[in-house]
């Protein structure tokens, strides 16, 4: 009898074993098994038998112990097709001869790997993925590409956008090491799910999924095979997988390529602090006890001076500066948390008349605000600007959310005078030189309705380029009235002292 209930609990201990989860599309996944992987469940059949002990010393047992390193939890996910072609290989050859290269990209990226592996495991998503950025940025945050792709997984404005990526006057979202790594994963999760091939994903990635569609559809219609090596691809997205197979054949081997790895350790390098205030920049910084440099690497999607708690409700702080920030942040008495606000511009100005209304030394407003010279600031633009007293509220969550700086291309003008011709009125002059009839009025010190007598000296102020389209009119109307005037026959001059002939062709430009 104890024989049989001892069969029973082998039994019971089995199944559990066995136990499954949902996966994504409701099936059951074994725990610690790739979603995508859904083998077939084996049910015992016939009598249940005893385990002999040399059969338990066989069975494979799931190892308890945490990966020593981060590399080594990397190494263990590794879920995706290999791929091993001759581009691959001339990947690997250019990794390996910049070791230099190779260990500032790798040193760079301790700060933000951990918490994409967090996200990949969690997600059952293959960890070659958290080494994307490697191709994408070289773990660079601030990383822009001359098609404006930004942050560690290089995000365009419109794709940034679709996926709930802000970009305003604040904060650049596509920089964000939480926003961006949460986007970019959701991005491939679909990507996954419409192509169910992650080398197809990964292009659609670089190349966009309609262009990857459509190359698919072409093989499909020619009769050729419609996996990433078959498809006809631009050079740069042909590359793009065996880039990544490249770093993860050398971070899965480094001794055989030579390449050292600095240890990162398996733990996290940050964590997040919740703000329910606005806050400079350079005070948080002060009161975590870190470097402004290091607290920039972590919250590189901040673009002012101020950190506005309606829109960036937390902030990121290597692990033990987090403790010392929340501990100073309590004690703080030294003054505002936040010396900048923000002002939203009621009509169209220059940057002269805002520093003028805001109290500001116009360079100092251009510098904080990232204004270029020769611009206008346009109605409704918002600017970051002093904050006058501690008294004032906080950002509201709608500017902090949505705030632009729209610019438009600042008009300079010249005073010009011209001379009315006949039955010349202020109305005429100015739909002449597309001004209107009051700023004509106003430089003449006359009525809208006033009229000029012919030959009038009439004052405008117009852009520059009129005014040199004006002037070369004028000219070409005074040499065709001087070679329609007969003249005197000239005294007689040496050839070689002859004027050259002007024609109206030399004064266009």
């Amino acid at each position: 009898m104890k024989k049989y209930k001892l069969l029973a609990l082998i039994a019971a201990l089995a199944l559990a074993g066995c136990a499954t989860t949902q996966g994504p599309d409701g099936a059951g996944v074994h725990e610690g098994q790739s979603a995508q992987a859904k083998p077939a469940s084996v049910i015992p059949q016939g009598p249940l038998s005893a385990i002999k002990p040399s059969e338990l010393s066989s069975q494979s047992v799931a190892s308890l112990e945490p990966p020593p390193d981060l590399w080594s939890r990397i190494r263990r996910g590794f879920a995706m097709p290999p791929l091993d072609n001759d581009l691959v290989h001339q990947q690997e050859q250019w990794y390996a001869a910049r070791p230099d290269y190779m260990q500032r990209m790798t040193d760079r990226s301790r700060k933000y790997l951990f918490h994409i592996v967090e996200e990949l495991e969690r997600r059952n998503m293959p960890t070659e993925l958290a080494l994307l950025p490697f191709v994408e940025s070289a773990f660079n945050p601030q990383a822009v590409s001359s098609a404006r792709a930004a942050g560690m997984w290089q995000f365009m404005p419109a794709t940034g956008k679709t996926f709930d990526l802000k970009q305003n006057v604040f904060r650049d979202d596509r920089r964000s090491v939480l926003e961006s790594t949460r986007a970019a994963l959701d991005y491939l999760q679909r990507l996954y799910a419409q192509f169910g091939d992650w080398h197809l994903a990964l292009a659609a990635y670089n190349w966009g999924e309609g262009n990857v569609a459509r190359a698919i559809a072409r093989n499909q219609k020619a009769g050729l095979g419609t996996g990433y090596t078959d498809l006809n691809l631009p050079n740069e997205t042909r590359n793009y997988v065996p880039k990544l197979q490249a770093v993860k054949n050398i971070i899965a081997s480094p001794e055989q390529f030579h390449a050292e790895l600095p240890t990162i350790e398996n733990h996290p390098y940050f964590q997040s602090v919740s703000l329910d205030r606005d806050m400079d920049v350079a005070v948080a910084a002060r009161l975590a006890d870190v470097e402004i440099d290091d607290f920039k690497a972590l919250n590189p999607q901040l673009k002012r001076p101020v950190i506005l708690a309606a829109g960036t409700p937390q902030i990121l702080l290597p692990w033990d500066n987090a403790t010392v920030f929340k501990r100073n942040y309590e004690a703080y008495t030294e003054g505002k948390f936040a010396t900048w606000t923000a002002w939203s511009t009621p009509a169209t100005m220059s940057v002269t008349e805002a520093a003028r209304r805001v109290g500001m030394d116009e360079n100092e407003l251009r510098t904080v605000n990232s204004i270029p010279p020769r611009m206008l600031i346009k109605a409704g633009s918002v600017l970051i600007v002093p904050r006058r007293n501690d008294s004032q509220p906080d950002v509201a969550s709608h500017v902090a959310d949505n705030a632009q700086l729209d610019l438009a291309p600042e008009v300079i003008t010249r005073r010009t005078v011209v001379r009315a011709g006949k039955r010349e009125s202020v109305s005429t002059v100015a739909t002449r030189y597309r001004v209107s009839a009051a700023q004509v009025a106003e430089w003449n010190h006359v009525a809208a309705s006033a009229t000029f007598r012919p030959g009038q000296q009439v004052v405008l102020h117009l852009p520059i380029r009129t005014v040199a389209h004006t002037q070369v009119r004028v000219n070409t109307r005074n040499v065709k009235q001087v070679a329609a005037r007969p003249t005197a026959k000239p005294a007689a001059r040496p050839a070689a002292h002859a004027a050259p002939h002007k024609t109206p062709v030399q004064h266009k430009r």
